[in-house]
This record gives structure tokens, sequence and C-alpha cells, in this order.
């Protein structure tokens, strides 16, 4: 689905010559696309992780870790937009 949607907006910004969208609009379709790769991540991460818990209870630390590490997308998404100067 995800797939889609990027081919769909890229489609929509090449037919308009590449000036549909302004560097905010640009900035905040990054930062949710990040987001939304992250939440579709963790989806299966999280059934995961909450599988290996309760199977053994000494996994905590990894599956905190495991469920954490997408998130790091969205943080370096928003450092990107802060650093190209929204």
């Amino acid at each position: 689905m995800s797939l889609e949607l990027a081919t769909v907006a890229s489609n929509v910004v090449l037919q308009s010559g590449g000036q549909a969208l302004g560097p905010a609009a640009a900035s905040a379709i990054a930062v949710g696309l990040a987001a939304f790769g992250a939440g579709y991540s963790q989806r299966g991460i999280g059934a995961a992780a909450v599988g290996a818990l309760a199977e053994d209870e000494g996994l905590f630390g990894k599956a905190l870790l495991l469920t954490v590490l997408p998130e790091t997308l969205i943080i370096l998404a928003l450092i990107v937009v802060v650093l190209i100067g929204l």
C-alpha cells in the first residue's frame, strides 16, 4: 500500500514539472511516510515481541529494543527536515 502511495505521489510531482510541492509540503510528506513506515514495521515487530515475552519474560530488553528501533526512522526524518532548513 505504501509503495502505491509513493508511486501516485511521484507521478503527481512529475506531471506538474516538479513545481507542485513547496519545501514545507515535501517535508511533511517525507516525515509522514517515515512515520507510516515505522508504524507498519512495528505491527509485525510488536506481535512477535509479545509472543516472545509470553514464552520467556527474560527477553524483555531485546523485545523493547526491537520495538523502539523503527521509531528512529521518524527521528532521522525530522533531523533531515531541520538540516534542510525548513
